[in-house]
């Protein structure tokens, strides 16, 4: 009697497609951030900005939570402030202050570069401390991303000593995005709706950010209708956009593998910043976004497929 074996098809679950579609998005409104950051920049400071950013975008999280929980009775005030989500929105904390931290002490494309390492964390956290078994195709569509991600980037990166902390830095931020994700991951799977957890973990980062930035910043106010504009932008777009449509992302969506999906975030900043900023865009980062998105591809979630029915074997 022959003993069958599942295999695995080449596709995600159908019900993860809508999730991935969320994470793509969700990428892409991170990746125009720095856009928005540079407008606001002329009139506050880089830890204001990041207060403004979280603050702002909670009166629409909140209202998203309480539409979606009204549409779903069943997930009100379900898995309300659970450890992972507190968790998470400290992670975020750290992931913003390092993160501007390596853009004050290191040049744009080294922060970007060193917080694209991300991934790796995400992936030796996951498997070191949670016991995850990582994919072979996993580690190949990493380094795929990675590479994708050098080329983008490779050509203004300076390494010098003076810039060390900065990179430094960058790589913190990576560490603690990396533990945002998986905090974010363990929320949603605990039964936290998207909308709860993204608003919840925004509490406590904005209560952060607010006190880094009181302490950090001389003006703490924006006073010009562009930085204004910008910080509005900011936070619909990126924060509750971009955080938000993650969170429904990590729902269905393992770690891991969203992590390096958020690449495309990188893909998005160079696209923005050629099409916005007037910023060149040369063949060898276009050739760096290919090698991205043939990562993810690489990458993605198998999902088992039933075994065939056993054969008598004569």
């Amino acid at each position: 009697m022959s003993i069958p074996t599942p295999t695995q098809t080449a596709s995600i679950e159908p019900g993860q497609i809508g999730a991935f579609a969320a994470l793509v998005a969700g990428a892409v409104a991170m990746g125009v951030s720095p856009v928005f950051v540079r407008f606001a920049a002329a009139d506050i400071g880089p830890f204001a900005s990041a207060f403004w950013r979280v603050f702002l975008a909670l009166p629409v999280l909140y209202a998203w939570m309480r539409i979606d929980e009204a549409r779903h009775p069943g997930l009100a005030g379900r898995a309300s402030w659970t450890k992972a989500t507190v968790f998470a929105g400290l992670a975020f904390v750290g992931d913003l202050i390092f993160w501007h931290l390596a853009i004050l002490n290191t040049t744009v494309a080294n922060a970007t570069f060193f917080a694209t390492t991300a991934p790796l964390f995400v992936i030796l956290i996951s498997w070191a401390v949670l016991r995850v078994t990582i994919a072979r195709s996993t580690l190949v569509g990493l380094a795929l991303c990675m590479l994708g991600g050098a080329a983008l980037i490779g050509q203004s990166m300076q390494i010098a000593p003076e810039r060390l902390a900065g990179d430094v830095y960058g790589v913190i931020t990576a560490f603690f995005f990396a533990l945002y994700f998986l905090g974010v991951e363990k929320a949603r799977r605990s039964g936290g709706s998207a909308g709860r957890v993204t608003f919840e973990l925004s509490l406590v980062t904005a209560a952060g950010l607010f006190v880094v930035a009181i302490i950090a910043e001389r003006q703490i106010l924006p006073t010009t209708p562009e930085a204004i504009a910008a910080l509005v932008a900011l936070a619909f777009i990126s924060h509750a956009g971009g955080q938000g449509l993650l969170s429904v992302a990590l729902g269905r969506l393992p770690a891991v593998f969203s992590s390096l999906v958020i690449f495309i975030e990188a893909v998005a900043a160079a696209l923005f910043g050629w099409l916005i900023l007037s910023e060149a865009l040369t063949l060898i980062q276009a050739m760096g976004g290919a090698l991205i998105l043939a990562g993810i591809f690489v990458a993605r979630p198998r999902r088992n497929r039933p075994p065939l029915p056993a054969r008598e074997v004569p």
